[in-house]
């Protein structure tokens, strides 16, 4: 049981790592000479890098907000694990654990979705999705399967 539990959290604490890098590092879309964000744009030029503050579009503001709600309810849900280890009865489903995981997962998900549509408006075709667009892409099945295991994880003594 102390495996099993162990291997919950490590794959929580993946999907959270990734959940942090992927809306923190700028490289969502990349190219030759520049890389794009969340947050900022940058390119580079013959004498050094200029960053620009990202697009001000009510998409980008959506996606901002869906990275960060996945963030804060996945950090949530790992506390509510943690309370709930020590506070459930025997038997007792970690429900609103689980609850706060799969809707984190759901974030990310919308997040990445509206990235995707959205992002070719506005991104030439000589660049390609980065890789801290494909860090979200993998934190949501990490982030629902772990939501799903702590619905069905039941707490024994």
């Amino acid at each position: 049981m102390l495996l099993l539990l162990l291997g919950i959290v490590l794959l929580h604490i993946a999907g959270l790592v990734l959940l942090f890098v992927s809306t923190i590092v700028s490289v969502w879309i990349s190219g030759e000479t520049s890389t794009s964000d969340l947050w900022q744009n940058c390119s580079t030029i013959s004498v050094g890098s200029h960053c620009d503050p990202g697009s001000a579009g009510e998409w980008i503001q959506a996606v901002q907000a869906l990275m960060i709600l996945s963030i804060i309810f996945s950090c949530i849900s790992l506390l509510l694990f943690f309370c709930q280890l020590f506070t459930l009865q025997k038997g007792g489903r970690f429900f609103l654990t689980g609850t706060f995981q799969i809707l984190a997962s759901l974030f990310v998900m919308s997040g990445a979705i509206i990235y995707t549509v959205m992002s070719p408006q506005w991104v030439p075709d000589t660049e390609a999705f980065g890789y801290s667009y494909i860090l979200a892409w993998v934190a949501f099945p990490l982030a629902l399967i772990s939501g799903l295991i702590y619905v069905i994880l039941r707490k024994r003594e």
